[in-house]
């Protein structure tokens, strides 16, 4: 093989490695985005078993507003009380970033009798939320 050659097969398989590392990427971002709108689904309506297989057991959860860090156990305890705070509630997200592993939410709380603007952050890994942060930014959602 001349080093023409040798060239066009180099720069191939460079290009080659390339696309798939891009297409990669692409599929993580889309799975990051899916197991997103899969926690506000789950959120919305206080489904345990969802959000449970959506955390990682080592979740930690950071509720800035409040000063408190919730496990995964703490988290899921917690949810039966979320369950009548949510009721005839609706949740409006938007994914702001993504990088690194690391998504930035911006997310709409419509309760019947207020709303609020939150940013939420969700670090994931293999499928499964590993840390999430929130905290209020406007207590109204007319920016959103």
């Amino acid at each position: 093989m001349n080093i023409a050659a040798r060239k066009v097969v180099n720069i191939r398989s460079i290009v080659f490695t390339a696309a798939a590392l891009l297409v990669a990427i692409i599929a993580a971002r889309a799975d990051d985005r899916a197991i997103i709108s899969r926690w506000y689904s789950a959120l919305l309506v206080a489904d345990r078993t969802e959000l449970s297989d959506l955390l990682s057991d080592d979740v930690r959860i950071k509720l800035d507003d409040l000063g408190i860090v919730q496990s995964k156990q703490e988290f899921i305890a917690s949810i039966d009380e979320w369950k009548g705070a949510v009721a005839g509630a609706a949740i409006r997200h938007r994914i702001e970033k993504s990088e690194s592993g690391v998504t930035t939410v911006v997310a709409c709380y419509d309760f019947p009798n207020n709303d609020m603007l939150m940013q939420e952050t969700f670090a994931v890994s293999d499928n499964r939320i590993t840390a999430s942060s929130q905290a209020a930014i406007a207590e109204n959602c007319d920016g959103f």
